[in-house]
């Protein structure tokens, strides 16, 4: 009986994805003449920001805040503990890949520090020695050897990127220590507990884009390229804003 009704739960979902990604395709049909030109996409792009909208508000949303609410502040700093300290595995080999010595050398402290005296992660010991973050992933790797950001996306349930970063979005996940993890059942609940960890993270965020932002789509997606520029220029982007990431440290 309950697997017959787990069936049906997962027909109903793919059934609703189905005819909320057709949708979606038919108001990519144009982008009109005065498109952004970093969101040449943005008839599709705003119907999957409204899509991952109501997702948000109707499950993940609502989750997050009991998770919030119900978990003592302790776990929850060792949760986000946990799953910063598997990023700062991954931030080592991008570092690596990028040629910066200091920042592949701090994540790689970090990870041993906090995996051998934190309790595999769970207490954040190479902060309080000071042993600087250096977060990378493999969008920035291949915007550090100059590729360039392309257009604005926005993806199905997992919100803003750019083309490049949608290419590089399986080596992330693969680089991602959790989805090597034999067990499927144990897989699952961490990556679905790092999601909901993420997303409770910014819930005092999202708040408060709902109520300043006149239109929450532009916001986000100002703020997200923004954002994602000064991670690949380490702070210090180029003047001009069209200009494409090199592998050219003399502004880093």
């Amino acid at each position: 009986m309950k697997k017959e009704k787990m069936n049906q739960g997962w027909s109903r979902l793919a059934s609703l994805l189905g005819v909320s990604a057709a949708a979606l395709a038919m108001t990519a049909c144009a982008t009109g003449p005065n498109a952004n030109p970093k969101d040449p996409l943005e008839p599709f792009n705003r119907g999957v920001y409204g899509f991952n909208d109501a997702v948000d508000r109707a499950v993940v949303k609502p989750v997050a805040t009991a998770y919030r609410d119900v978990l003592p502040s302790p776990v929850r700093t060792g949760v986000h503990n946990f799953f910063n300290n598997l990023q700062d595995l991954w931030s080592f080999v991008n570092n690596t890949l990028q040629l910066k010595g200091e920042g592949a050398g701090n994540s790689f402290m970090r990870f041993g520090v906090n995996t051998a005296f934190g309790l595999g992660g769970l207490l954040d010991i190479a902060t309080e020695m000071r042993i600087e973050r250096h977060t990378e992933d493999f969008g920035q790797t291949l915007g550090y050897w100059g590729v360039g950001a392309g257009p604005y996306l926005v993806l199905p349930l997992l919100g803003p990127s750019t083309l490049r970063d949608t290419v590089a979005l399986p080596v992330d996940m693969s680089g991602n220590a959790v989805s090597h993890v034999s067990d499927v059942p144990a897989r699952n609940s961490a990556t679905v507990l790092n999601l909901v960890d993420t997303r409770a993270s910014l819930l005092n965020a999202t708040q408060m884009l709902g109520e300043v932002a006149l239109d929450p789509y532009t916001f986000t997606r100002d703020a997200f390229l923004q954002r994602r520029r000064n991670q690949v220029y380490d702070g210090n982007p180029p003047y001009d804003d069209e200009s494409v990431p090199t592998n050219d440290n003399s502004g880093q």
